[in-house]
């Protein structure tokens, strides 16, 4: 049987966060909106007729 590791009392490592992803949706009439799948920023972009620029931003 192994020993396993102990941590007694030192500190845990640190993790940094990661950044949480969108996607946002540019329309030509420089309207911007933010949605949280890239399904929701392509439906939206299908129904202002396909005209926009879907981009992913880092929040």
């Amino acid at each position: 049987m192994t020993a396993m590791a102990c941590n007694c009392g030192g500190r845990a490592p640190q993790w940094t966060p990661q950044p949480t992803v969108v996607y946002e949706l540019k329309l030509p009439d420089g309207t911007v909106r933010r949605y949280v799948t890239h399904q929701e920023a392509d439906a939206a972009n299908k129904r202002a007729g396909s005209i926009g620029v879907i981009t992913p931003v880092a929040q």
